[in-house]
């Protein structure tokens, strides 16, 4: 999920850069950083997942 995650990254940033290239109206370029902060919390969210199930496996 972390791959996953950090995939989701690169296509915020690329949706982020058509809107901006596009000259669409500021509501996208909103919506789009949004996006991209929901995407950072859950790549932080899975990371603490891993290090959990690492933590436990020395145990």
């Amino acid at each position: 999920m972390v791959i996953i995650a950090s995939l989701m990254i690169l296509f915020d940033l690329n949706r982020m850069t058509e809107i901006v290239k596009g000259g669409l109206d500021k509501k996208y370029e909103w919506v789009a950083s949004f996006g991209l902060l929901i995407t950072l919390i859950w790549l932080y969210m899975e990371f603490l997942r891993l290090f959990v199930k690492i933590a436990s496996r020395r145990r």
